[in-house]
């Protein structure tokens, strides 16, 4: 664990943590440009998500931030709202999700189709979200996993107390915790390579509904390891695992719905085609 900063930039403390973080934001964005050439994604297409892409983690984080301190209100509403930066990936994720289909969306069905040809933004999207749902889940995964670590080196999100042979005894801490960060990033890269096969093998197209119901029940039985502080969001469930609950149900309602308008999609292709 290496709790303290590593070095400074103009007076700004950098982190281990941080070094995750960046380390996984940029593996996310080198694989799905990888997956998006190897699916024959278009290079202004490529160009087009990816961009999207950077402002969908800047407000996704930001609305991760305001989910924690959301929580941390909750939990102890007499200090008040604070915003202090601290955040919780479930929350980012979903800011982030929100804000990449609403910008996506308006960006390719309104704003894209009222450029001009030779616009320096104009995008020929010969594939856009639909594929990219086959294997996005695979890019939030990798950046996950090296978040979790970044955890780990941090110190926080740890587990309960615990005299087991992998507990981890953290730098202040007078017990040892169950390293449930840990636990989750090798369970994120496991399940990384896993879509990866998935993929790329077996050119499987339902790599959402595996990432939503595999990490949903994955988190929620890891939250009774956790020493999570933040309160019951409804009562007997922690906040993650009520949001947990919600993206396990939400990955088997994709694989159903995903699978009828893919039917009808490579339907209407062959009576084109024809």
């Amino acid at each position: 664990m290496y709790p303290n900063p590593l070095f400074s930039i103009f007076g700004i403390d950098i982190h281990l943590y941080e070094i995750c973080v960046l380390v996984g934001i940029l593996a996310c964005f080198i694989f799905t440009y990888i997956a998006m050439k190897k699916s024959g994604f278009s290079s202004t297409a490529r160009d087009t998500i990816l961009m999207i892409g950077i402002i969908a983690i800047i407000l996704g984080l930001t609305f991760g931030a305001l989910l924690q301190s959301l929580y941390d209100f909750i939990a102890n509403p007499k200090e008040g709202f604070k915003f202090e930066g601290k955040m919780t990936f479930l929350g980012g994720l979903l800011g982030g999700v929100i804000t990449y289909l609403g910008v996506y969306f308006i960006y390719v069905y309104a704003i894209n189709p009222r450029l001009k040809e030779k616009s320096l933004f104009k995008s020929d999207m010969n594939k856009g979200v639909w594929e990219l749902l086959r294997f996005a889940p695979i890019s939030i995964t990798i950046a996950h996993a090296f978040g979790r670590m970044g955890c780990f080196f941090a110190g926080c999100c740890g587990g309960v107390a615990t005299k087991m042979w992998f507990g981890v005894q953290f730098p202040g801490e007078h017990v040892k915790v169950v390293p449930t960060q840990l636990f989750e990033a090798i369970f994120l890269f496991l399940i990384s390579i896993a879509m990866i096969v998935l993929y790329f093998k077996f050119h499987f197209k339902y790599n959402m509904s595996v990432y939503l119901i595999g990490y949903g029940v994955w988190r929620f039985i890891i939250e009774y390891f956790r020493n999570d502080e933040r309160g019951a969001f409804i009562p007997g469930l922690t906040p993650s695992q009520f949001w947990s609950l919600l993206m396990a149900i939400g990955g088997i309602v994709f694989f159903f719905v995903y699978r009828y308008f893919d039917k009808k999609k490579e339907e209407n292709k062959v009576v084109t085609e024809e």
